[in-house]
């Protein structure tokens, strides 16, 4: 239909012609009221937003020496953040003589890798900052995080 004649009709009912696909060919209009449009469109992005998951990245911090009563305390709070849909930056921190010693800082790191082998993966693996900081970053699974 010719662009004259489009209007003509929107305006003897009163509405608007309006361009809803730009990019097909010829364009596609359609004869409506814009205000109630422009709200319905505000509304559903408002919907798309609610509904949009946000990915936290938590933290938690190791040291060395740890006993292993804290360290399953610790690796519970990973199990939850995991569960929640977060992601956790696992930190391990060492001071004075313990630097001497990174091998036992990887070996808790990589225990920690295997038992959350089942809810997540490695996202970043085991690096240093630094001479006192080993970082990585744990992400959950594609299939664990998703509230039913």
């Amino acid at each position: 239909m010719a662009i004259e004649e489009a209007l003509r009709i929107a305006e003897e009912k009163d509405l608007d012609l309006v361009q809803v696909s730009s990019n097909s060919s010829p364009p596609v209009c359609r004869i409506m009221d814009y205000d109630s449009y422009r709200y319905e469109q505000i509304k559903q992005k408002k919907e798309a937003r609610k509904k949009q998951k946000t990915v936290e990245l938590k933290e938690i911090k190791f040291r060395p020496n740890i006993e292993e009563n804290d360290y399953q305390i610790k690796l519970r709070h990973v199990r939850e953040f995991i569960a929640e849909g977060n992601k956790v930056k696992i930190t391990l921190m060492f001071r004075g003589r313990e630097m001497s010693h990174k091998e036992i800082g990887r070996q808790i790191l990589e225990r920690l890798v295997e038992d959350m082998s089942a809810q997540g993966e490695v996202d970043q693996p085991i690096s240093s900052l630094g001479k006192r900081i080993m970082v990585m970053v744990l992400s959950p699974k594609a299939n664990v995080g998703k509230k039913q």
